[in-house]
């Protein structure tokens, strides 16, 4: 088998219907293994996912993240995709680690928003200015081409650095949005249930960690709480940890993740408030490496 490596220029060959094609019909395999490993040296971590899913393939996505990098003018996390093929676990595929996780990280949130997002909305509130709410501009405008967008960000000049128009209060800014997208690293509660209203939909990227949470019990007592996996979100991330542990809410009320019904995984009215947990595993980094790989063998037919 020849080994393919697929560069980060082949993001001129992908879009983001493909890709939500590609989750689509990865989501209809069976479900896979998933399993995550962490090594530490001192500051620097080590970061090893992998999975397989039958039918598809394996993937081992390998990454270092090193804190003192960018003082030195080095990225802060290096690392490489490696895709099995699925009938006889040789190394067939070697993608670009940031490409992979760009478009993993915003097609997990794009595909929630698609299903309940309403079809009319307009205005899109960024809540962290980082890289992925740049690649989150693009994913939704790919499907609200009228969208308009603003930023809110602890730090004013990482707000203006997307080149939008940035929001001064958050609070104020929250009423506004029909579409709520938050990817920031707080541990404490940005987004109030209070300041909800009938119809918004928000897409929670950020918290990945036990003691991490982007929005408080109120808002996941107000909304009707979706996951993209219940294997990688309910014992793993805060921000079901915690409403879990208190009361707020119980599983029975996570509606929904792709592994259900799409018929369930979807917006029953125009006034309710909708709540997408982006956990992330790795089975959507298989899905997601293995639609770049296609995309770029593909290139040029």
């Amino acid at each position: 088998m020849t080994l393919q490596i697929v560069p980060k220029e082949a993001e001129a060959h992908l879009t983001w219907p493909g890709l939500l094609a590609a989750l689509e019909a990865g989501h209809r395999l069976p479900q896979p293994d998933i399993k995550d490993l962490f090594v530490y040296a001192g500051p620097n971590t080590l970061l090893d996912r992998a999975t397989w899913i039958p039918g598809l393939g394996a993937l081992v996505k390998v990454a270092t993240v090193v804190p003192g990098n960018p003082a030195k003018g080095r990225p802060m996390i290096h690392g490489v995709v490696n895709l099995f093929d699925d009938e006889t676990g040789e190394l067939s595929t070697l993608v670009d680690f940031h490409l992979v996780t760009k478009w993993k990280t915003a097609g997990d949130s794009l595909l929630s928003a698609s299903r309940l997002a309403r079809k009319d909305s307009r205005n899109f509130l960024l809540v962290g200015a980082g890289v992925v709410a740049r690649s989150m501009v693009q994913a939704y405008s790919s499907l609200w081409p009228d969208a308009r967008f603003t930023v809110w960000s602890r730090t004013r000049a990482s707000a203006e650095s997307l080149g939008l128009p940035v929001a001064e209060d958050l609070e104020a800014a929250v009423k506004a949005a029909d579409v709520i997208c938050t990817a920031t690293m707080t541990s404490t509660p940005l987004i109030r249930g209070d300041w909800l209203r009938p119809g918004q939909h928000l897409d929670l990227i950020g918290a990945y960690k036990p003691g991490m949470r982007e929005v408080d019990d109120r808002a996941m007592q107000r909304a009707r709480v979706f996951v993209d996996a219940r294997a990688t979100t309910l014992h793993h991330i805060g921000e079901l940890i915690e409403p879990l542990a208190s009361g707020a809410i119980t599983e029975g009320d996570i509606q929904a993740d792709f592994y259900d019904d799409p018929a369930r995984y979807s917006r029953r009215s125009e006034d309710e408030i909708t709540i997408a947990k982006n956990g992330g595993g790795a089975h959507l980094d298989l899905m997601t490496a293995d639609y770049i790989a296609r995309a770029w063998a593909a290139r040029g037919r």
